[in-house]
């Protein structure tokens, strides 16, 4: 079955330059507000392992729907208002979280971003208008402004699962590395080929890691990173007291960090953790394998 005509013009928005000075100034504007990393942190999900924004569109959806079924029952005209109001202020909380996500994206994915919450703020401004003029007692027109904000959110609802479903944001970007890796260890290099306290790259079995050696302690992740796919040979080691082991690497693109020793993330914007191996020095040799 082919897809709607006037949805194929979604795919066009990636390619729109003519939205990089609107998607310039609102990031600028989410990098001054949004400045303290641990609220980044917080916003992109990195304690819960799991994107805030998507959890969170479950109250002002939940709310408005609910609305809109009770708008069709007569005598519930108190209850549908109180789930517009709620789902207006839910909205504006979901809505800094997809903000701080979006602010790390690529620019293809930040074209479609920008219009995604262009078209949830405009619906957002009908429910709220909505909640006016039931506040007036004008039931009917709240009615009406709650089914076209209904509408206009669901256009955004579509262009939200085609960033998550066809461009990737805010999923793991590390490969299976259980699914490719073979089992048992597998020699990585020797020891003294491994340069000390630098990020190496390397390939064991068609699977490239970064590789960080200190004396005979060696640290092996998924060269992949999990936020976007960048290489983490290229980012940076940070001394970070919260990581198991005290250092990090640092993804180059976004910065988002992770412990060297656990793979766990530290800071984000990735929520995904990075893929690790279990090392060993075995006559000079390194070995690497899953760990059990």
């Amino acid at each position: 079955m082919k897809r709607l005509p006037v949805l194929r013009n979604v795919d066009r928005l990636e390619e729109a330059t003519s939205l990089d000075p609107a998607v310039e100034k609102t990031r600028g504007v989410v990098d001054a507000v949004l400045r303290p990393r641990w609220l980044r942190d917080v916003l992109h999900g990195v304690p819960m392992g799991h994107p805030v924004h998507p959890l969170g569109v479950h109250v002002p959806l939940g709310a408005w729907i609910s609305a809109g079924v009770l708008d069709a029952v007569p005598g519930t005209e108190q209850a549908s208002r109180a789930l517009v109001g709620v789902g207006v202020l839910g909205a504006s909380g979901t809505a800094v979280a997809g903000f701080a996500d979006w602010s790390q994206l690529d620019e293809k994915q930040q074209r479609v971003g920008i219009v995604h919450a262009a078209v949830n703020i405009v619906a957002t401004g009908f429910f709220a208008a909505s909640f006016v003029q039931r506040s007036r007692g004008k039931h009917t027109s709240g009615k009406v402004l709650s089914y076209a904000g209904l509408a206009i959110a669901s256009g955004g609802g579509y262009l939200g699962g085609h960033l998550t479903y066809r461009q990737a944001a805010g999923v793991s970007h590390a490969p299976d590395v259980e699914a490719t890796f073979p089992s048992g260890w597998q020699q990585l290099a020797p020891l003294t080929d491994l340069p000390e306290g630098a990020l190496e790259k390397r390939v064991v079995a068609d699977t490239e890691v970064v590789v960080f050696r200190r004396g005979e302690r060696v640290s092996v992740l998924s060269n992949t990173c999990s936020h976007l796919g960048a290489e983490l040979h290229d980012g940076y080691v940070v001394e970070d007291d919260s990581a198991p082991g005290g250092a990090c690497v640092e993804c180059p693109w976004h910065q988002s960090a992770f412990s060297l020793d656990t793979g766990e993330v530290i800071h984000g914007p990735a929520t995904s953790p990075q893929p690790r191996f279990e090392s060993r020095v075995v006559d000079g040799t390194v070995e690497i394998r899953l760990p059990r």
